[in-house]
């Protein structure tokens, strides 16, 4: 068979350059305090029996579908989508756009991360007690359970870090040094990526193995505190009761999904820069065994500390962990004052967080170029000239939205917006995009392309999973989503309606992109409605039709099926015989 790929299209330097860069977008900071958060609430040892088995059968077939559709097709997720299922091609669209929805708040984490780096360069940590002037009365240097006092590190995150006003309603001023620390981790990922491929692939070479370098030493620091290995014990002893608890079971497979990332399209994306042959099996099995055994080994390292401040303070340990940013930003800056020579450790921890956050930043960052780069490649460096300056824009575009987070509301502003999409809209995609390749592309067509490219078709055990069981799962995940849905809120606030109102506007400006899509596919197919129907669930077929208002619109690609020959306005295609 002869495959004919576009020409001009780059390629990772090396295949390890892609499976570093893949480890680095699925490992992230959702492994140190999400996994640990989720083991604690579901009685420690106990929910790991869940979270191996989805795994398995969840996140292993699912990423291994998307690594085969973005390398077999060679596009970022919104042609690919365009191409497996015409009438769902809005699911690519959709990732694209949460991915650069969640790329414009996630870059606040790198932004607090930077700010307890620089504060850290010093002989004792900000937070070691209350002598300071943010401090209030009910401050304590102590971990405590009384409701009406907060600790060192509560009240240096938010009165000295975010500075933080009441609620949403009040916004406050711009926080300076988070804006220029913003502006320092935009350029920083700029520097990283503006080459593409070929400059991402040598800094992930630091980005994604250092982290483990610095856990590593965090493991052998804390083991030796006495305390650590309570901490250790409830990490891996179940309890057997929580099993019976079917929310255990729906936040295994959450985690699984929401940590290797399926749904975002960042891997899709990535995987189109691979070599034709590459065998995609090998680079799933890294990426996702890789990611969850980075979340065990973090578990132990923030048990281990929890253990011991638990031994200190005589709080028993599931009464430490807290959820979200929390657990990076209150609680392990807590353990830090407790250790020696504090202000080393927390330097470190905090350029371990700065490398975990730059890799699934370059990834979203990647997903929005890619896409643009595959649909209006011609316009845009008509205009831009080099896809430096797309880069570029991309890159302002995002640091100019995330400027409300670095004001004294924007710890309200990021939790919003980070449950309306990492909660809502994720689940839908999801959804929707293992219908469009599963059901509609197909596990038969699926396999042949598996076939074509490394001359082997995927096991039973893979056809099973993307037949039956993993678009089950998604869709139990999906129905226990909307069932336990709560509305957003931090601490001990509640966003008023209005905000909430807001927070559904954020969610469906990714939603809302798979019905217009949908509508479009059935108004730009030519023939009846059953006629238009039919062909928009068959794959390949705007490309096929050449009378149809989107080929035109398309006039500079061509593919032809089953031999795929993409024409370039301006280059001939390279032929390859396999």
């Amino acid at each position: 068979m002869a495959v004919e790929v576009e020409a001009g299209r780059p390629t990772w330097s090396r295949q390890i350059e892609f499976t570093l860069a893949g480890i680095g977008c699925a490992v992230g900071l959702g492994n140190i305090w999400r996994f640990p958060y989720l083991c604690y609430r579901s009685g420690g040892g106990a929910f790991l029996v869940p979270y191996l088995l989805m795994l398995v059968v969840l996140g292993i077939p699912l990423l291994h579908m998307e690594l085969t559709l973005g390398q077999y097709l060679r596009r970022g997720p919104v042609l690919a989508l365009t191409k497996a299922c015409p009438l769902l091609k809005g699911v690519g669209m959709a990732t694209v756009a949460i991915s650069f929805i969640m790329c414009t708040y996630y870059n606040i984490i790198i932004t607090w991360a930077l700010y307890y780096m620089f504060s850290s360069f010093r002989s004792e940590l900000l937070w070691e007690n209350c002598n300071n002037t943010w401090n209030t009365a009910n401050c304590t240097d102590q971990v405590t359970n009384s409701t009406s006092a907060s600790t060192a590190s509560q009240q240096f995150f938010n009165f000295k870090v975010l500075e933080r006003t009441s609620g949403v309603e009040e916004t406050g001023t711009l926080r300076w040094e988070l804006f220029l620390l913003l502006l320092l981790a935009w350029i920083l990922v700029y520097l990283c990526i503006f080459k593409g491929v070929k400059s991402t692939g040598k800094v992930v070479y630091f980005t994604a193995l250092f982290p483990y370098v610095i856990l590593l030493a965090l493991l052998i620091n804390n083991v030796q505190l006495p305390g650590a290995i309570d901490g250790i014990r409830f990490f891996i002893i179940p309890e057997w009761d929580k099993l019976l608890n079917v929310e255990v079971w729906i936040n295994a497979a959450a985690q699984i999904f929401n940590s290797i990332g399926i749904g975002f399209g960042s891997l899709m994306a990535m995987s189109s820069y691979n070599n034709f042959n590459n065998n995609v099996l090998k680079d799933t099995l890294a990426i996702s065994i890789t990611n969850s055994l980075t979340s065990i080994f973090a578990g132990f390292v923030i048990f281990s500390a929890f253990g011991y401040m638990s031994h200190l303070q005589n709080v028993p340990v599931s009464e430490i962990a807290v959820d979200g940013p929390g657990l990076v930003f209150v609680v392990y800056p807590q353990a830090f004052v407790t250790m020696p020579v504090a202000p080393l450790w927390a330097v470190l921890f905090f350029f371990m967080l700065l490398c975990l956050g730059l890799d699934s930043q370059f990834a979203m960052v990647e997903v929005m170029v890619t896409s643009l780069l595959d649909s209006y490649s011609n316009p845009i460096l008509k205009h831009l000239k080099r896809k430096e300056f797309l880069v570029l824009a991309v890159c302002c575009a995002a640091f100019l939205l995330g400027i409300p987070h670095v004001m004294q509301v924007g710890i309200y502003v990021f939790q919003l917006m980070d449950h309306y999409t990492a909660i809502v809209s994720i689940m839908f995609l999801a959804f929707f995009e293992v219908v469009g390749v599963c059901w509609i592309y197909g596990v038969k067509r699926l396999s042949s392309n598996l076939l074509e490219m490394t001359g082997k078709r995927p096991n039973i055990f893979f056809r099973v999973c993307w037949w039956v069981i993993c678009p089950v799962l998604i869709t139990v995940i999906l129905v226990f989503s909307v069932i336990q849905f709560k509305p957003a809120r931090y601490e001990g606030y509640v966003y008023p309606p209005w905000a909430q109102a807001v927070g559904w506007l954020i969610a469906l400006a990714s939603i809302i992109w798979i019905p217009l899509a949908a509508a479009h596919t059935l108004w730009v197919l030519p023939g009846s409605f059953t006629q238009k129907l039919k062909k928009s669930i068959t794959p390949f077929s705007l490309d096929e039709d050449s009378e149809s208002p989107y080929y035109q619109q398309k006039g500079a690609i061509m593919e032809v099926i089953p031999n795929i020959t993409i024409i370039s306005s301006d280059k001939p295609p390279i032929q390859t015989n396999l």
